[in-house]
């Protein structure tokens, strides 16, 4: 459901930034408030307030905004303003497991920023996950994404090993079975290198990764 949502939301903003037009306008405004509503319950309240400021700067656009609009908008203010003092997710947790939450934040910026539409995310297949599964042009990207504070000790991708590679494996396989993918797919893997609070990680996208 969720990796629906946020396809619908690419695709809404993908409408909205060519067409103003009352019908697209409301468009990007639903799914807008849907996503915001996600992020909040995902602790991701910073771009949540993002999303709230896009969409009060939407409504100025607006000649006579509906009523179910306003009060969509108040009712999001009073719910980030309620959860403003929930501690982020990132704080929780060991260490490694915290750098992982915000390299894969990171990582779905970079994709969306290079045009790439988001389907899922923590895609499970029984204990097996995939990290990102995202759209680029007719092509389905399984992403995986490996974050690190140095590069002290190894290079990131140097963990995508044998092991990893073989339950990545059967996870795709089952994706692909399961959502009965036809077009061209590939394997990507996104290293990010900094601390959890570097606002310029070192980004590298590794495309095509050999993964049989």
């Amino acid at each position: 459901m969720t990796g629906r949502l946020e396809l619908a939301y690419e695709e809404a903003r993908k409408l909205y930034a060519v067409d103003k037009g009352e019908q697209a306008t409301s468009v990007m405004f639903w799914t807008a408030t849907d996503i915001l509503k996600l992020r909040i319950q995902a602790g991701r309240t910073e771009e949540a307030r993002k999303i709230l400021l896009a969409l009060e700067h939407l409504l100025t656009h607006v000649e006579t905004p509906d009523e179910q609009m306003t009060i969509q908008l108040s009712e999001c203010k009073q719910l980030l303003e309620k959860n403003t003092s929930c501690k982020n997710p990132y704080e929780k947790g060991p260490k490694h497991i915290q750098l992982g939450k915000r390299g894969e934040e990171i990582a779905v910026a970079y994709l969306r920023e290079k045009g790439y539409v988001i389907l899922e995310r923590d895609w499970h297949s029984n204990h097996r996950d995939i990290d990102i599964i995202a759209q680029d042009n007719n092509c389905t990207v399984f992403v995986e994404v490996k974050a690190r504070q140095n590069r002290m000790f190894a290079e990131p991708e140097s963990a995508v090993n044998y092991n990893k590679l073989k339950n990545l494996r059967l996870a795709i396989n089952h994706y692909i079975k399961y959502r009965q993918i036809n077009n061209p797919w590939r394997f990507d893997v996104i290293t990010v290198v900094g601390d959890l609070s570097c606002q310029a990680p070192e980004i590298q996208h590794i495309q095509d990764f050999q993964l049989f």
